[in-house]
């Protein structure tokens, strides 16, 4: 029998927003090399939090952010000045929205959607503000409040807390296989958005659902 969805919770980096829609601006104060860095950026940014969690040394997701970029601009053989420092971290907050972000979202205006994600309030509220996507989310829900990163089953917790639901009764969403696996282990039905065609984990726990973009997410409405 199909569930009864009442909540749609979207993971933001990578599912809503594309982060390498930076690579223009890391192009710009270093041109040639701005695909490296965005690429490499976003591994450390995974990497170094899923150490500090590990090391039980916590930092906020901007801070994380922060000393990934360091990292990849280095390893390009390049430093960062203050200014470009600020541009290239404003730039997260003006990350491009996939193309069919907005009218997937609007389909769900009847059911609850929220934004989970590990990025900080001061990080995801200006990004959703500025993609015009606020009116479409119930809300933001940062790890931050907890200090415990995806995929610990603490952090899932928080959004059972945000909503009042059951697992059963929430759908979440992420183009990340890891933020996948930890959903579905904790109990959320979860739709994988692959969007890089890339094999399944191999840790145990698919996903109910893979799709290649968010349009594949209407079938689960009622």
């Amino acid at each position: 029998m199909k569930p009864v969805i009442k909540a749609f919770v979207f993971d933001a980096y990578g599912t809503l927003f594309d982060v390498h829609s930076v690579t223009k601006a890391c192009d710009k104060w270093f041109p040639g090399k701005g695909k490296a860095i965005s690429l490499s950026w976003r591994k450390k940014q995974l990497e170094y939090f899923f150490l500090r969690q590990l090391m039980g040394r916590y930092k906020p997701f901007d801070q994380i952010t922060l000393s990934s970029l360091i990292y990849a601009v280095k390893e390009q053989g390049e430093s960062l000045t203050p200014e470009q420092e600020q541009e290239l971290l404003d730039a997260y907050k003006k990350l491009t929205a996939f193309h069919e972000t907005e009218e997937v979202l609007k389909a769900l205006h009847e059911k609850q959607t929220l934004v989970f994600s590990n990025g900080t309030p001061d990080m995801l509220n200006p990004l959703i503000d500025n993609a015009g996507f606020s009116p479409l989310f119930d809300g933001i829900v940062s790890v931050d409040e907890i200090k415990q990163y995806k995929p610990t089953p603490a952090s899932y917790h928080l959004v059972l807390e945000k909503t009042g639901l059951k697992r059963e009764e929430i759908l979440f969403m992420s183009s990340n296989g890891w933020d996948i696996t930890g959903a579905k282990s904790f109990g959320f039905h979860t739709a994988w958005i692959n969007r890089n065609g890339l094999p399944a984990e191999e840790l145990g726990f698919a996903p109910d659902k893979i799709y290649t973009d968010l349009n594949g997410i209407l079938e689960w409405l009622d």
